[in-house]
Formats: C-alpha cells, structure tokens, sequence
C-alpha cells in the first residue's frame, strides 16, 4: 500500500471536465465515472509523489490532498 491511506483526497466533481490526467498519473488512486468526471478509488494506494502529481496535473486544479492526521493541506498549498 502506498501513501494514499495516510491521505484525505477531495476533488470538486461539479467542475471536473474528465481530462483524465489524474488517472493517468495515480491510477491506484483515481478514476472517471460513467460521466467522465475524477473520483477517489475506495483504498487508494499510490505514493504521495504520484498523487500530488495528478494533482499539480489537474487543468482546473480541482484537487486537494491533505494529511488525514494533521488536516495540514499539502495541495495546493
């Protein structure tokens, strides 16, 4: 398991256009909906890098990820 369970991951699906760069970046931890919209796998599992990647990656920077014990936000930030 990666660094995803330490996470909370968030992301405004009423904005998502379904580029689909987070998926291709974190796919244990993202994926699109039968809408095309990014959505948090349950048990996400890939490395924090590669997640705060997928994030930096969203056109509309649409993604959070915060540290699930600290509420400490880590993107953005």
């Amino acid at each position: 398991m990666g660094d995803a369970a330490k996470l909370k991951i968030s992301i405004d699906c009423e904005q998502c256009i379904g580029d689909g760069i987070c998926v291709s970046e974190a796919p244990a931890t993202f994926e699109l909906d039968d809408d095309q919209k990014a959505r948090v796998l349950d048990g996400p599992s890939d490395e924090l890098e590669d997640i705060l990647t997928a994030a930096r990656s969203c056109p509309l920077d649409i993604i959070q990820v915060q540290d699930a014990a600290t509420g400490k936000t880590l993107y953005p930030g």
